[in-house]
């Protein structure tokens, strides 16, 4: 087995409460670039930042903030009207949204959330967010999403528009810090197959989940609402194979999961000592980075991959 020295992923991984609570400092310093309340907003990524603009659209419209609709920068449909578009984009170079942004500009107001400010996204957007505290060297990636998504709950927060059930951002820094440093379930680790699991918000995180397992690792993957599970994902797990939820889990389904003989990996949810579902996210960068190492894979360097996608010909 190939060993690495401790990756950059590693390290940005366990920064996460730091960043957090810095996300959360600077709120009303971003306002200008956030959704206001009652606005009808279209979110829209690419990849990883996709499947946080789902996680936010599904807060923002239970917390009675306004609709709010999520979308990968590609599949933007043009004919519909919006009050603001906002744009997560860690690059700040990636070709779709920028072309996104560009072709909208002065028909209605756009936003950003980026980690670069000498990128193009700077002047493509009316008013841009910079978390560039929470950039990353690795390709990969990991504190920035969850830092966007942190800053994004703690704006609704502020607003009073945090969904019932949701925990306080300061609660889920807390849980992140347990994240960090907790133990990864042996049993876990020893996986050949996972299946994520969410629902609302966190079906976004169970989305990411599974896409980190395959950027990182080249693992088995699979991620579907959690309600969806017993509609044929169900057909794939047994013994050695893996489901994890994010969040409270649907009645009866610890036992679906234990009838076909597969391994229940829940860290999340409403039970006494379970994190937050954004917190739980942390242990699951943590499990992609362990199986990349384990399978002699550099997590900083994945395969096939590269910090952004940038098209030589976009067609705009």
């Amino acid at each position: 087995m190939t060993t690495f020295q401790t990756s950059r992923t590693s390290v940005e991984i366990d920064s996460q409460p730091d960043t957090w609570r810095r996300a959360a400092a600077s709120v009303a310093s971003f306002s200008a670039a956030l959704p206001r309340r009652g606005e009808r907003v279209a979110v829209v990524g690419c990849g990883t930042s996709w499947f946080m603009a789902h996680a936010y659209a599904e807060l923002r419209e239970a917390g009675g903030h306004g609709e709010t609709d999520a979308f990968a920068a590609s599949e933007f449909p043009h004919g519909r009207s919006y009050d603001r578009i906002l744009a997560i984009t860690r690059s700040g170079t990636t070709t779709e949204v920028l072309d996104l942004l560009t072709r909208v500009k002065g028909s209605v107001a756009t936003g950003a959330i980026t980690a670069d400010p000498a990128t193009p996204v700077m002047a493509a957007a009316d008013a841009v967010a910079v978390l560039d505290f929470a950039d990353e060297q690795s390709v990969v990636q990991t504190r920035f999403a969850t830092t966007v998504l942190a800053l994004l709950r703690a704006h609704l927060e502020a607003e009073d528009a945090l969904p019932a059930g949701v925990r306080p951002l300061a609660q889920a820094v807390q849980d992140a810090e347990r994240a960090v440093a907790e133990p990864l379930d042996p049993a876990v680790r020893g996986a050949e197959q996972f299946t994520f699991l969410g629902a609302g918000w966190t079906y976004g995180l169970a989305l990411e989940a599974g896409l980190k397992m395959r950027e990182a690792a080249g693992a088995w993957t699979e991620a579907y609402p959690a309600m969806e599970y017993r509609h044929g994902p169900i057909s794939i797990t047994g013994p050695g194979r893996a489901v994890w939820l994010f969040g409270e889990a649907p009645q009866g389904l610890a036992d679906d999961i234990a009838r076909v003989g597969g391994l229940y990996a829940a860290g999340s949810g409403d039970e006494p000592g379970a994190l937050d579902p954004l917190a739980d996210l942390i242990r699951a960068q943590r499990l992609a980075v362990h199986l990349a190492e384990a399978r002699g894979y550099d997590p900083d360097r994945p395969r096939n991959l590269t910090r952004s996608v940038i098209l030589e010909d976009s067609g705009v």
